[in-house]
C-alpha cells in the first residue's frame, strides 16, 4: 500500500485485498458498515462479508484471469486526512 498526498493506493491481488481497501475507504469516510449498506441498499452482512474478503467462485476465477493475463488492479481513495 502506498501514500500519495492524502490518498491511499493499494494493489489488489485477492478478494481480501479488495475487502481491506473497501473497509479502509469506508472508515476514512466515517461510515459504519450499516450506514454504507443503507446507502447501497444491501445488508450490513453483505458489507461485512465483502470487507472480510469472503471469496466466491466468481472472484477466484476473476483473479485467476487477472494473473494469467498480467493485469494488475489498484485501489485509490482519499484517506480523510487534510494537509
Amino acid at each position: 500500500m502506498g501514500f500519495i498526498m492524502g490518498t491511499q493506493v493499494s494493489g489488489l491481488r485477492s478478494p481480501g485485498d479488495i475487502g481491506l481497501s473497501i473497509q479502509q475507504a469506508r472508515r476514512a469516510r466515517g461510515l459504519s458498515q450499516a450506514a454504507l449498506a443503507d446507502e447501497l441498499g444491501i445488508s450490513q452482512r453483505s458489507v461485512s462479508e465483502i470487507e472480510s474478503g469472503k471469496p466466491t467462485i466468481y472472484m477466484r476465477k476473476v483473479f485467476d484471469l487477472l494473473r494469467a493475463t498480467g493485469v494488475e488492479l489498484t485501489a485509490t481513495w482519499d484517506d480523510g486526512r487534510s494537509e
